[in-house]
């Protein structure tokens, strides 16, 4: 199998890295081409100058794989692919994107007779090593054409991917996913705030962790990171308290909204890092005067 891998920063290097190393020739174009040089240098990777010169490198009916960040660059590149590619080829957004947009994606390509495929991807930056889990959506056809990359990608050849739906079923999946992911770190992070907190025990977080990675219903690949973590450094002095939000938690909140779903943990853990990121803390000064008005409370002052 042959097919272009269309942006290669972290997680679409080290996905072409995985393909190459299973058999699979890819055509790799990057804005940068000394990121495409160096794949080619290492895995075998065919680079290419533009995206016109990725889609001359295959043969048709062909398969595109974009990985860029959610938005205006994806939707410029998918915009470009619609004119060089032809009916039955198809085109993988494997980035993170809102399933209403994939949704909207698929029925415009399919206007031209190109597949569209939404890829969820999960595995980070040890997707190289252990594989991607990969929620896909798309018609039957398009997966089939794509199950050889799937399979490579993936931990297993039938594990680690699934097929969960139609176009928006992957993204959808993934969303789900993230906001998941959103609840459990907020649980472990609090959890051990909680142990550190009681001083009058002193305990070994490290030992805490490690102990709770054998046996535990707690184990999890987020503790063993987190056993990691503390065994280097547990008290995180050159760690600032302030924690990004990348959109799929805000998009589950608002999925929630929409169903009329209640998601207490997985909302409350987004306006966790809603809060870490609030630099001004207006919304707590204003508390404070509150306190002062009406019980003539403490005001602290800079």
């Amino acid at each position: 199998m042959r097919m272009a891998m269309i942006g290669l920063g972290r997680m679409g290097a080290n996905m072409a890295r995985r393909l190459c190393r299973g058999g699979i020739e890819v055509v790799g174009y990057n804005r940068t081409r000394a990121v495409a040089d160096e794949l080619a240098a290492a895995e075998g990777l065919i680079p290419a100058g533009s995206l016109a010169d990725a889609v001359t490198r295959l043969t048709a009916p062909r398969v595109v794989w974009v990985m860029l960040p959610a938005g205006a660059v994806t939707e410029t590149h998918l915009d470009e692919l619609r004119e060089l590619l032809a009916p039955g080829d198809v085109i993988v957004d494997g980035g993170n994107a809102n399933y209403h947009d994939s949704q909207r994606r698929g029925a415009w390509l399919a206007e031209q007779g190109i597949e569209f495929v939404d890829a969820g991807t999960s595995g980070g930056v040890w997707g190289l090593e252990n594989g991607y889990c990969l929620m896909v959506g798309g018609s039957d056809a398009a997966i089939a054409r794509l199950k050889p990359a799937l399979q490579v990608l993936a931990p297993g050849h039938d594990h680690g991917w699934a097929h969960v739906g139609p176009v928006g079923a992957g993204h959808f999946t993934k969303m789900v996913h993230n906001g998941v992911e959103y609840g459990m770190m907020q649980a472990l992070a609090e959890g051990f705030a909680l142990l550190r907190g009681k001083q009058e025990f002193q305990l070994d977080l490290a030992q805490v962790a490690e102990l709770w990675r054998h046996g535990s219903v707690v184990r999890s690949w987020l503790l063993d990171l987190t056993a990691d973590a503390l065994q280097a450094d547990q008290g995180l002095e050159d760690i600032q308290p302030v924690v990004a939000d990348s959109g799929e938690g805000r998009w589950t909140a608002i999925e929630a909204i929409d169903q009329g779903q209640a998601l207490p943990v997985i909302t409350l853990a987004l306006a966790m890092r809603f809060a870490s990121q609030d630099r001004e803390g207006y919304a707590n000064k204003l508390l404070a005067m509150m306190r002062n008005a009406f019980g003539g409370h403490a005001v602290a002052k800079k």
